[in-house]
């Protein structure tokens, strides 16, 4: 093993990089990417957000979160209204058009999901996500 293959960040990024893969193929049929596979998921789970929040939450820029938006609005997946709480917010749902989408991708993603649990014991899988919990601790503190 070179010196390379011993660098954490590089393992965790090439994890990374092959989960978006899998779920990039997976989402395909759907005529989603990630990120917007994203932005749905989290839309569907509350009463709107603002694609600030959208972007915070999905872990993108602004401008990409943007860019998204206006992508799943174009194709009738989200709607965006003023928030009647701040006239300069804007506030974005998922439509029926999108949530009717979403059960369909939201079910692919998990199968990649499940099939990368599978690949681990109960007992694995626990101190894997303990340990990348103690990783984003390290990281972010």
């Amino acid at each position: 093993m070179s010196a390379i293959d011993d660098r954490l960040g590089l393992v965790i990024k090439r994890a990374e990089q092959a989960l978006i893969a899998r779920k990039t193929a997976a989402l395909r049929e759907f005529g989603l990417t990630v990120p917007q596979y994203a932005a749905l998921l989290l839309l569907s789970g509350g009463d709107g957000m603002s694609a600030a929040q959208l972007a915070r939450e999905s872990l993108v820029t602004p401008q990409t979160m943007a860019t998204v938006l206006t992508n799943l609005e174009t194709k009738g997946l989200i709607e965006r209204d003023q928030s009647p709480l701040h006239q300069k917010v804007v506030v974005n749902r998922v439509t029926p058009a999108g949530a009717a989408l979403l059960t369909g991708a939201d079910a692919a993603a998990l199968r990649v999901e499940g099939a990368l649990a599978a690949a681990y014991t109960d007992t694995e899988r626990r101190q894997l996500t303990e340990l990348l919990d103690r990783a984003i601790t390290t990281l972010t503190a």
